[in-house]
């Protein structure tokens, strides 16, 4: 989930600016104190775009406790932890491209009305479900994502997990290596607190506890079979200074694991504009959002011109221009959604069903001509007072033909070429 706003875009000092400036120091200090109450606002209102910045309440969009039904659900046995699935099979990044839906919290009961989901799943020609399990602000319960796949009746299915830049430090959660709850602030990274609201915080890999969370929670979803984990906006989660990234261990020691289970996992990120190749090959995919306009077209440049205009403005990274694709091994894109107005997924949902569905098969014909997979929405976060079609809760969208989108003919037809 990329922000649309932009975040830490902290200017580094060279030193022969600091060298100059030093006689000027104490005179600066004591303008700014007595001026800064005038500017501020000022400054803040000029760096951020004017986007409402509050951050969505998770509870909008996701059921306490998902209401499945539970009838040839396998239960857990005993006081064990849960058992290994046997390995899936390799997963295929051309069918990922080719035949990849968007699934957000799937697997977390996201959106409301299981059931339907489910039932959804099974009828889509969805090889791929991206971010079926998520992590935002929630710990993932590993016991209901058991009980949701148990329920899914296609073969073969590639499940996605996003590791999210934003989690809760009120949560408790077990830590069983260490017999204890984990402790979530002392993953947060610096000057964070708060940043989605109350409670909450970045995490940073450069927290050792981080580590040991973002370990444990990828080793027990490869031990259910998922096998594509995508790391949400890396310029949170990583070291400031990509030099000093620990994203390699990282990626090393979940490549190490699925080594042990016998398995083949992708890992992905969101790097948004970052353009060092070295690291955004250490990926096996990137990926973003689209920036589709209202009558269903996206730009050409590098960066979406919503927010970029010029050299030094904020740039929300179009990931298929060469600029980052021919950096990158793969790229995956899809209708971005932020949960806020004007979003990818406010925009597609107020179209009318026909432009909807002229809109997909355009993107998905284009983006997959050129290498670029383009994710089917099939269930997604909308804008709270969005408008347009939904799925079964205002701020959630759905391709069943239960609701109103009524997406999912158009999808399964053009996901099987039939289009």
């Amino acid at each position: 989930m990329l922000p649309l706003y932009p975040l830490e875009r902290t200017r580094r000092f060279q030193k022969k600016h600091i060298f100059f400036s030093a006689p000027l120091i104490l005179v600066a200090l004591g303008s700014f104190y007595f001026f800064m109450p005038f500017f501020h606002k000022e400054s803040e209102m000029a760096i951020v775009p004017k986007e409402e910045s509050s951050v969505p309440e998770l509870s909008e969009w996701v059921d306490e406790k998902p209401t499945l039904d539970e009838k040839d659900i396998p239960q857990k046995e005993g006081e064990g932890g849960l058992p290994f699935l046997p390995p899936p099979p390799p997963p295929s990044m051309d069918r990922m491209k080719k035949q990849g839906c968007v699934a957000d919290g799937f697997l977390s009961g996201y959106g409301g009305d299981l059931n339907s989901s489910i039932a959804l799943i099974n009828r889509s020609k969805c090889y791929y479900l991206h971010r079926a399990l998520e992590t935002w602000l929630r710990p993932p319960d590993f016991e209901l994502a058991r009980k949701i796949q148990s329920k899914v009746t296609r073969p073969n299915i590639l499940y996605g997990m996003f590791i999210a830049e934003a989690i809760s430090t009120s949560v408790k959660y077990y830590y069983p290596a260490e017999n204890r709850d984990f402790n979530f602030s002392d993953m947060c990274r610096s000057g964070s607190k708060n940043y989605w609201g109350e409670h909450t915080c970045k995490p940073s890999l450069t927290k050792e506890e981080y580590r040991k969370y973002v370990e444990y929670i990828a080793e027990q979803a490869m031990d259910m079979g998922i096998q594509s984990f995508l790391f949400g906006e890396v310029s949170y989660q990583d070291a400031g200074d990509l030099g000093e990234s620990v994203m390699p261990e990282v990626i090393a020691g979940m490549r190490e694991y699925a080594d042990f289970r016998g398995m083949k996992i992708f890992i992905g990120a969101q790097t948004n504009d970052i353009t060092d190749e070295k690291y955004l090959r250490l990926f096996d995919y990137i990926e973003g959002g689209v920036g589709v306009s209202g009558n269903g077209t996206v730009e050409n440049g590098p960066c979406f011109s919503r927010w970029w205009q010029k050299p030094g403005d904020w740039c929300w990274a179009l990931l298929w221009h060469p600029q980052f694709s021919s950096r990158a091994n793969n790229v995956l894109v899809h209708f971005d959604w932020s949960g806020k107005w004007g979003d990818d997924m406010s925009v597609f949902t107020r179209m009318d069903k026909n432009d909807r569905e002229t809109t997909l098969y355009n993107l998905y014909t284009s983006f997959t001509a050129r290498g670029t997979g383009f994710l089917m929405p099939v269930l997604a976060t909308l804008y709270k007072d969005n408008g347009g079609c939904r799925g079964p809760k205002k701020r959630f969208y759905s391709a069943s033909d239960k609701y109103s989108c009524q997406d999912e003919d158009a999808i399964n037809r053009i996901l099987s070429g039939r289009e």
